[in-house]
């Protein structure tokens, strides 16, 4: 008796152990891949943002010092995602350019 519960209750639950970890393996690689989904969206936001901020001043020729703050916040999480030099490049032509004078 001790025989057949070691040979078989033993394979059947070392192959549920084995379905419930190949389950949870599956349900984590899909949430990994969504999170660098949401991540690869949440660069692109702010790279078009840091685009479309640097066109406006650089094209201006000035920026005011809130403004510029607000870039920066944009650059700082845009860099800590991992952005690209093209991010890098327009903030610091962001940051070259003359502060406008508060009234």
């Amino acid at each position: 008796m001790v025989e057949f519960v070691v040979k078989y209750w033993l394979e059947c639950l070392f192959g549920a152990v084995t379905a419930a970890l190949t389950w949870g393996y599956k349900r984590l690689a899909k949430r990994v891949k969504e999170q660098e989904a949401i991540k690869e969206g949440v660069l692109a936001i702010l790279h078009d943002r840091l685009f479309q901020a640097g066109r406006y001043h650089i094209l201006q020729g000035y920026i005011s010092l809130e403004e510029l703050k607000n870039v920066e916040y944009l650059y700082r999480s845009y860099h800590a995602l991992g952005g690209n030099g093209t991010g890098t490049e327009i903030w610091e032509r962001i940051k070259d350019l003359p502060l406008k004078k508060e009234n």
